[in-house]
Order: C-alpha cells, then sequence, then structure tokens
C-alpha cells in the first residue's frame, strides 16, 4: 500500500487541493447567493447548470485530449476554472452565474478525465482496486476540509472565492511536474439508455434518481441552510455532515455488497435516507437533528452510486462494460440536472424545508423499485453476482468521470473471473488416459 501511493501521491495531493476549491465554491454558492438575494429557483438553475457543464465534459474531453494531448488540456481547463471562479463575485447575476457554473463543470469533468487517465496507468491489475480508492478518499476529504477553509473569511466579499481560484491554481503544480505523457483516454462511447435499461432496469432508475439526490445535496444543501437561518459555520458544518457520512459508511456497506443481494442492500440503505429525511423535516430546524440526518442521508448517496454500479455491471457481459460505464454516467447527470431543478421550485412553493421532502420522496422511490426488483423481478441481473464469493465493489463517488467508472468496472470483470477460477476444480491430465467403469 505504501508503495502504491509514493508512485500516485503528487496526483492525490494536486486532487484533494482541487477539491478544496470546488467544494468552498460549491457552498459559496448558496451563502452568496441568499446575500445577494438570489431565490431558490434561481440558485436551482445556477446548481444544475454545473451538471450540464460536467455532463459535457466528459463527453468533450476525450476529443480535446486526442487533439492536444493530456498536459495541454489539464493546464488549459485549470486556467479557466480558476478564472470562473474568481469571477463570481465580480458577476451577481443569476444568469452570469449560470454561465459559470458550466463553465466550471465542464472544466472538473474535463480535469476528473485527464487525472483519472494518469492514475489508470500509474495502476496494475493487482493494485487497480487500491488506487482508485484511495482516489475517491482523497476527493471526499478534500470536500470535507473545504467547509472547514469557508469560517476562514465572509462570504459577502470576494476573499473566499479568491482562496478558492488559488488553491485551483496551486493543485495543478504537483501533477504536472511528476507525470509523464500517457496514451491517449479511450473512452468508449456511452451504451444508448433503451439498451442500458433493458440490461438493468433498476440500475438504470436508480442511478437516475441518484443523480437527483446528490446534485439536491450537493448544490442546494447551503441554499436550504441559509433559507432556514443557520450561520455560515453551521452551514459548512452541515455540507461537511453529508459528505463526512459518506466517508464512514462506504467500506460497511461496501462490505455487504460482496455477501448479500445488492438489490435488498440498495433497499435499505434507500430506506434509511428516507428515514433521515423524514426525521429532518418533522423536528424542523432543531441543529444536530439536522446534522445527524445529513450525515446518514449523505452518507447512503455515495455508497449507493457504488451499489448501482456494481450491481449493473453483474448483469453485463464483461465486453459491454465499458459502454454501460459512459451510459450510467450520461444517466447520472441527467439527474443530477433535474434534481435541483424540482427541489427549487418545491423550496420556492412550500418553503424551504420541502427540501426533505423533496430527497425522501426521491429515495422512497429507489427503495420501491429496488423492493420491486427483489420480490417480482427474475431475470439475469444478478447472474455474475454470487454473495460470498469474492469482491467487485469498490467506492466510486458519484463525480468520477466514465475514466474511472470503466476502470472500476474492469477491475471488478478481472478480480470476478480470477476468483471464479480459482474456484474451478482442476482439469484431469490429459496425457493419463481415462478409466471407463466396466
Amino acid at each position: 500500500m505504501i508503495k502504491m501511493l509514493t508512485q500516485v501521491w503528487a496526483l492525490l495531493l494536486g486532487i484533494v487541493l482541487i477539491m478544496l476549491g470546488n467544494g468552498m465554491h460549491f457552498t459559496l454558492i448558496g451563502l452568496r447567493g441568499g446575500i445577494e438575494g438570489f431565490s431558490s429557483t434561481e440558485l436551482a438553475v445556477v446548481t444544475s447548470g454545473y451538471f450540464m457543464g460536467f455532463l459535457s465534459g466528459a463527453r468533450f474531453t476525450p476529443l480535446l485530449i486526442r487533439r492536444v494531448g493530456h498536459v495541454r488540456v489539464f493546464a488549459a481547463l485549470g486556467s479557466f476554472m480558476s478564472a470562473g471562479l474568481i469571477s463570481f463575485p465580480l458577476l451577481t447575476d443569476p444568469w452570469a452565474w449560470t454561465a459559470l457554473r458550466i463553465l466550471i463543470g465542464f472544466c472538473m469533468s474535463g480535469i476528473y478525465v485527464v487525472a483519472e487517465s494518469w492514475l489508470n496507468d500509474a495502476s496494475t491489475n493487482e493494485t487497480r482496486g487500491k488506487v482508485l480508492s484511495a482516489y475517491m478518499i482523497a476527493q471526499t476529504l478534500g470536500i470535507i476540509g473545504a467547509q472547514g477553509l469557508l469560517s476562514l473569511g465572509d462570504a459577502a466579499t470576494s476573499a473566499l472565492f479568491i482562496g478558492a481560484s488559488i488553491l485551483v491554481s496551486i493543485s495543478f503544480a504537483p501533477i504536472l511536474l511528476s507525470v509523464s505523457p500517457v496514451p491517449v483516454a479511450n473512452v468508449a462511447p456511452p451504451m444508448s439508455l433503451k439498451k442500458l435499461f433493458a440490461g438493468s432496469p433498476l440500475g438504470t432508475l436508480g442511478i437516475f434518481l441518484l443523480g437527483s439526490i446528490y446534485a439536491t445535496q450537493a448544490g442546494m444543501g447551503a441554499v436550504f441552510g441559509t433559507q432556514i437561518g443557520l450561520s455560515a459555520a453551521q452551514i459548512a458544518l452541515f455540507v461537511a455532515m453529508l459528505f463526512a457520512g459518506a466517508l464512514v459508511l462506504q467500506y460497511p456497506i461496501g462490505w455487504m455488497s460482496d455477501r448479500m443481494d445488492r438489490r435488498t442492500l440498495i433497499f435499505g440503505a434507500a430506506c434509511l435516507g428516507a428515514i433521515a429525511c423524514t426525521l429532518a423535516w418533522f423536528v424542523g430546524g432543531a441543529l444536530w437533528f439536522l446534522m445527524g440526518a445529513a450525515f446518514l442521508a449523505g452518507g447512503v448517496t455515495t455508497p449507493l452510486y457504488a451499489l448501482f454500479l456494481a450491481y449493473t455491471n453483474d448483469s453485463l457481459a464483461p465486453e459491454d462494460m465499458p459502454a454501460a460505464s459512459g451510459g450510467l454516467v450520461f444517466t447520472f447527470g441527467l439527474g443530477a440536472i433535474a434534481g435541483p431543478l424540482v427541489t427549487g421550485w418545491a423550496m420556492e412553493s412550500f418553503g424551504p424545508f420541502a427540501f426533505w421532502p423533496v430527497l425522501g420522496v426521491t429515495f422512497l422511490a429507489i427503495a420501491a423499485y429496488a423492493l420491486y426488483a427483489t420480490l417480482f423481478v427474475r431475470t439475469s441481473e444478478t447472474a455474475h453476482h454470487h454473495p460470498g464469493e469474492g469482491e467487485s465493489y469498490i467506492g466510486v463517488v458519484p463525480t468520477a468521470s466514465p475514466v474511472a467508472v470503466e476502470a472500476a468496472g474492469a477491475w471488478a470483470a478481472e478480480h470476478a473471473e480470477a476468483v471464479h477460477a480459482d474456484d474451478e476444480p482442476p482439469e484431469p491430465d490429459s496425457a493419463e488416459p481415462s478409466r471407463s467403469k466396466e
């Protein structure tokens, strides 16, 4: 493990710094938007803009890499992102912010594609699972740490936006000074939604709904906190709890994932999320109940993403996994665009506490379909998953690009094949004649 980390530490450090800047800007949008008097609907549009850019970046960045190479694309996207972050306090208009968020979403998606290409190239079949896990932990720690940095300044000034821009700018130094050129990113064209749904209805519908949940938590959580009167420090803690829960619950859910029917586990995790949202809605503004609800609701969201990826891979042949990875990322992105828009409308119409019922109903929809799939659907969806026979779950975070999702799927397929090969009885020696019973 230590040897593996020595090979990729610069890349992981750069990712932590990028996530510090990006995580700060996510929460700052809600804080500064409240100060500027933006409505819930306007901030929902701004939030969705990020995921519009993210979706397009995942699509077009591999084409840019083929034309000019990893280093140039990485440096260019970093420059645009840094400029975008520092422009928010200069252009305090919802439509201008939406355009900036589209730009930053595009840049972040492209940065992930490049970074994950380097990371994938630096790993072997034996180390890929550990490398991906370390990468996902680095991302989550960066987002959590970003919330602590918000206490160092005032959202009403430009200082925090400048700080986020600086962090992103310096994050590229350890990466660009330590990596070498890698082969062109070969991201498979995404599988059509029709074919993806035919192969795994629960995986496709579930990851769409989960995209809605994740984007609402990450983008509208700070808006909710601002509108119910939480202080900047309390809002930062609230957002941090969403991601801290994911860091804590990822391992136990992953451990269970390889030892029981994934549909049952998806049902249980979604029910836990729905219960947490229901309790938060009932208790109102009680601070520590809100923090506990954020911990649980956010805690099951990221593991559910990895669960849906693993579950969908269980139902597919290995040669279909690369295309399915792109299809799942696209489906998740569609849900991420729609979720904040629905939540913003609900908060505008029924008040800020509508944040919780929207999340809770979406969790319930996942749980209901998982229960239906468990009780009534008997297809090949679990043909390749044998609980207790090896691991095929990697804690991929929802912000991963198709490169990391493909790598996780490839690792799972290789691992499953290795376990299956170990379990097969040895073939009889062909040199020794067989003896028939007389």
